[in-house]
């Protein structure tokens, strides 16, 4: 894997957020989770990232909702899969004294939100279906998820990551930044057993079970060169969970809300309720594309 660049304006100001918002080692049921909590009043939300992020991977849109809305942001355990992590989140919002959320999940996390959707229902104020998919039976036939997950040498999974991400960046120099940031994060900010077990998340997936709430508290979100989600898995997302709105961003790749920040966080204040729904910058409409 090329060495990270470790100086850049992206990682400075995710480790400043980072030294100001130490993250809390919580245990939910026998696993240790990793959770970022604003606190305060508003609005609750939840943030799950993908594979590649800690719950501070999320840092520009939390720094930019901070007093308008309670959030929480989770990193996951070493250990668990995705029926156990939807019920530890359920358990974390009992503790946290919140009785439902808007559940943004990315990727990974995205597929963990629908989850959440459909056996914890009562505690999903809206869920936000982001970057990802509805069915794992197709990638668990490509790498990394084809590969030994618990025993193949993690230097493997580290460059097969490395490769795609410089890739990316060598057609997206403006992203350089972002790249690096990813880079470090799966070059060993995220340690060997929870990245592991992130993989592990999505290659031994349950079903998704049907999600039991209104289309009008249903959202997804897609970047229309996003490189790991191709149009037919954002296609069937769609046809699965018939969201109310659609957002799609014309450039942002698989992580829009680093790579277009401002953009993502406009998003959050319209799903928050923070401004009149289509008063925004994405407009009105079932499909927003910017």
């Amino acid at each position: 894997m090329t060495p990270v660049r470790m100086s850049n304006a992206l990682i400075a100001s995710r480790d400043r957020f980072a030294a100001d918002n130490p993250e809390e080692r919580v245990v939910l049921n026998g696993r240790e989770w990793g959770v970022v909590d604003t606190g305060g009043a508003g609005p609750a939300l939840l943030l799950i990232p993908g594979t590649l992020g800690r719950g501070d991977i999320f840092w520009q849109q939390i720094e930019a909702l901070r007093g308008r809305a309670r959030i929480l942001a989770v990193t996951y355990p070493a250990t668990g899969g995705v029926a156990e992590w939807a019920d530890d989140l359920a358990l974390l919002m009992d503790q946290r004294g919140i009785g439902r959320a808007t559940v943004l999940g990315s990727s990974l996390g995205g597929y963990l939100a629908q989850y959440m959707a459909a056996v914890h229902a009562a505690r999903v104020e809206r869920l936000i279906a982001a970057n990802t998919l509805c069915s794992v039976a197709l990638v668990r036939q490509v790498p990394p998820y084809s590969s030994d997950l618990d025993a193949g040498p993690i230097s493997e999974l580290r460059d097969g990551f490395g490769k795609g991400l410089n890739a990316w960046a060598a057609t997206h120099p403006e992203q350089a930044d972002l790249v690096a940031l990813l880079l470090a994060e799966v070059g060993g900010r995220i340690p060997e057993p929870e990245l592991r077990t992130r993989l592990n998340g999505i290659k031994r997936a349950p079903d998704l079970p049907a999600v039991a709430l209104p289309a009008e508290r249903i959202v997804t979100v897609e970047a229309q060169d996003d490189p790991l989600i191709p149009p037919f898995m954002r296609e069937e997302v769609r046809a699965k969970l018939k969201p109310s709105v659609a957002y799609r961003f014309e450039t942002g790749g698989h992580f829009p809300y680093a790579a277009r920040p401002a953009l993502y966080t406009a998003m959050l204040e319209e799903q928050l309720g923070l401004v009149p729904d289509g008063a925004g910058e994405w407009g009105g409409g079932e499909v927003r594309a910017r």
